[in-house]
């Protein structure tokens, strides 16, 4: 029996950021925090909170800049140590010292830079579709392939893009998923796509910001992107078991992210997914519901 979901929860944090959040289960179970990516927000995870609600205590915060959070008006505000440190007083402010996190896309690249900093917090974590960030920023600047599937990001981070995503009722918010997705139509329907009007018309800017913030993108006439940094590999090294699902379909964020993985994650396993393209929670949520319990109980 799915677990019942509530939303319109709110967490004021000490470092003053209010996020909203979605829950399913009972608080004191062991704790399960889902954190969403870019253009979306909790209710990517409607399927694992009906899930996974039946055993833990499952959190699915909106990041702060989506949907109902706070939205800053500083573009530095959405540098990843603020996104993390939010992310580590969630936590806190729930009543738990750790989590088992599955994370997609931006909320992934969070969790990747939490697992390298702070394993401590981690009970567990599943990455679903989002790149270690020293295999991303390599390949942004040595792989033709990811940085021609990332040249979108540099269309993001432009002065409007936010003007440009709401134009003609959402049309290329809409597209960001029926675009990237062979199976859009078997899950895209009215009723999804009334929430995320909902949710995009609370504002885009928080969303884009992400990307103007973030040095992670290919070089330019005017940027170095990822080209300006110097990066250590033995910095960026991973002490916890580690878990990645992945849409091999996804056009954004190429399969050959994966490749080299295994030296940063002593413990590691990745289960490709080759009908599944970015949104492969929402193509395959019962595959992915499959995957997170047994990795959870492995």
């Amino acid at each position: 029996m799915a677990a019942k979901v509530e939303s319109g929860q709110f967490a004021t944090l000490p470092n003053g950021t209010r996020l909203h959040y979605a829950s399913a289960g009972e608080k004191g179970r062991p704790l399960m925090l889902l954190v969403h990516g870019f253009p979306e927000c909790w209710i990517a995870w409607q399927a694992q909170l009906e899930e996974f609600g039946q055993d833990y205590y499952v959190v699915a915060p909106d990041l702060r800049g989506f949907n109902l959070s706070d939205m800053p008006t500083d573009v530095a505000a959405y540098k990843p140590k603020y996104i993390m440190q939010d992310l580590q007083q969630l936590v806190a402010y729930l009543g738990y010292e750790q989590c088992a996190m599955v994370a997609h896309d931006w909320g992934g690249a969070i969790a990747w830079n939490i697992a390298i900093a702070h394993p401590e917090l981690f009970a567990r974590l599943i990455i679903i579709n989002a790149p270690h960030p020293y295999l991303f920023a390599k390949a942004l600047v040595e792989n033709p392939e990811q940085i021609a599937a990332s040249a979108y990001m540099n269309w993001l981070r432009a002065p409007g893009s936010e003007q440009a995503l709401a134009k003609d009722n959402f049309r290329v918010m809409e597209q960001l998923f029926i675009g990237m997705s062979d199976h859009a139509g078997e899950w895209f329907d009215a009723a999804l796509r009334e929430k995320y009007h909902a949710c995009w018309s609370r504002g885009l800017t928080g969303g884009v910001n992400y990307y103007r913030a973030s040095p992670m993108h290919p070089a330019t006439d005017t940027e170095a992107g990822a080209s300006k940094l110097k990066l250590d590999p033995a910095d960026f090294l991973c002490k916890l078991p580690i878990r990645v699902i992945w849409g091999e379909r996804d056009q954004a964020l190429r399969p050959v992210l994966l490749d080299g993985l295994e030296q940063f994650i002593p413990d590691l396993k990745i289960e490709r997914l080759p009908e599944a393209s970015h949104w492969v929670n929402h193509e395959q949520p019962q595959k992915v519901n499959q995957l997170i319990r047994r990795f959870l109980t492995e």
